[in-house]
């Protein structure tokens, strides 16, 4: 009797059938460097090829989207049609290398947030760099989180969630406000975060072809666009994985295993939890960067264990 021999699953059958449009991602992000950060035409096509691609991905059913203004930054709740909790309420930064994405782009994981954790979701769509290069972007959250403090909502009320650059904007806003000696969020939640600028990890590397998402020198691009081109990228304010990171509240880090902010991941984890912080870390095996956004069984787990760490940390 012949042994059955089982082979192991490095793809998803989903992941092979989105094989397409993660080659379309990858050169999509590939195309932008750091020259072309600074040409308003390529910028401008890059935006609107961005909000054109996150058309192409299914959305979320089950939800209602309402915009609004905060001042003058656009804003977005995103609220499950079926019976949910009005507390607490979730803050969710999108990504985009701090140069691309607005409320369409954001709404599609915002969308999946609410969807699968029953939550209420806030987006918004803050200044992009380089015509509004740091801090803009981050007085924009700051804005944002006032408005939910007029609106009623306490810091225990809220849990600021993040993607990429969108993962850099939520631990910069914690680390805000623990500088004005305000209570910071009841938890974090982080995708593929961006956490370190210096872009020096062995995982730019190591994963540099099979990350269909990101490359160095698109990173490299948005870094430049957004923070400048000669500065200290170990700077807290531009890189949290420099800052004490004390007293942040429970965080969950989720991350692809193919990807090359992977130690970004790896290494927010190990400080967080070094200083004595409540931090998960949930390395996804096959996945690529924010591999969330798209539909396939491996996102819908991730977004699960979203849910599941809201509950068991008690929010």
């Amino acid at each position: 009797m012949k042994k059955k021999i089982t082979l192991p699953r490095e793809k998803e059958e989903s992941d092979v059938r989105l094989a397409p449009m993660m080659k379309a991602l990858r050169a999509f992000h590939s195309a932008m460097s750091t020259a072309d950060m600074h040409d308003s035409e390529a910028l401008a096509r890059h935006r609107s090829s961005q909000e054109h691609l996150s058309r192409l991905v299914t959305p979320a059913v089950a939800v209602s989207y309402a915009k609004d203004m905060v001042k003058d930054v656009p804003i977005e709740w995103v609220r499950p049609d079926f019976v949910h909790r009005d507390h607490p309420i979730i803050l969710y930064c999108h990504g985009g290398g701090y140069t691309s994405g607005g409320l369409g782009y954001a709404g599609i994981l915002a969308g999946k947030l609410a969807m699968h954790v029953g939550l209420e979701v806030c987006t918004f769509e803050y200044r992009l760099a380089p015509e509004n290069p740091y801090p803009s972007a981050l007085e924009d959250a700051v804005e944002v989180w006032n408005h939910l403090t007029y609106l009623g909502y306490g810091a225990r009320d809220v849990i600021v969630a993040g993607d990429s650059a969108g993962g850099n904007m939520a631990l910069e806003l914690a680390l805000i406000l623990q500088s004005q000696r305000r209570m910071l969020p009841a938890g974090m939640i982080l995708m593929s975060p961006w956490t370190d600028m210096t872009a020096t990890s062995s995982t730019y590397e190591k994963y540099r072809d099979t990350d269909p998402m990101l490359t160095y020198d698109y990173v490299c691009g948005a870094r430049n666009a957004y923070a400048g081109e000669d500065v200290d990228y170990t700077n807290p304010s531009l890189s949290p994985l420099y800052a004490d990171l004390l007293d942040m509240p429970p965080t969950l880090i989720e991350v692809g295993s193919n990807e090359i902010l992977r130690a970004d991941s790896e290494n927010l984890y190990k400080k967080l939890h070094k200083n004595g912080c409540l931090a998960r870390l949930r390395v996804y095996s096959g996945g690529w960067h924010v591999f969330q956004v798209l539909p396939t069984p491996r996102a819908a787990r991730a977004l699960d264990d979203v849910a599941d760490f809201i509950r068991e940390v008690g929010l």
